[in-house]
């Protein structure tokens, strides 16, 4: 559940059971090796990396880990991402499955790209 309470990424973890904690860590690990100059904050009560603009956000719900990396990610692998319910910027990964990790670290790395490319012609 989105939890504007937390201060920070640490903060929210710990408010989800233990298996929730494992994956959102695994997916905060993934992201952070990914993109390992991203900062981390929270935003719309979720947590969130950004790197010359919010790279990607990912959030705990009752039946699935959300991970949004906005329009550009979803749609660069919409065939890998067929078999989750998706939305115009958002992935639901079941909590009761192994994540993706191969796909969320390719995403990451399309988002870094991107935002990376825009900054370099807002210069």
């Amino acid at each position: 559940m989105i939890n504007k309470k937390s201060e920070n990424i640490d903060g929210y973890i710990a408010a989800f059971p233990t298996a929730v904690q494992t994956q959102l860590k695994q997916i905060r690990s993934l992201v952070r090796a990914a993109a390992p100059e991203a900062q981390e904050t929270i935003k719309y009560g979720m947590p969130t990396f950004t790197l010359s603009g919010n790279l990607v956000f990912f959030a705990a719900f009752k039946n699935h880990i959300g991970f949004y990396a906005l329009p550009s990610g979803n749609a660069a692998f919409q065939k890998e991402l067929s078999v989750y319910k998706t939305g115009k910027g958002s992935i639901q990964f079941p909590i009761d499955q192994p994540l993706p990790a191969d796909l969320i670290t390719r995403i990451v790395k399309l988002r870094i790209k991107e935002n990376l490319e825009k900054a370099a012609k807002g210069k």
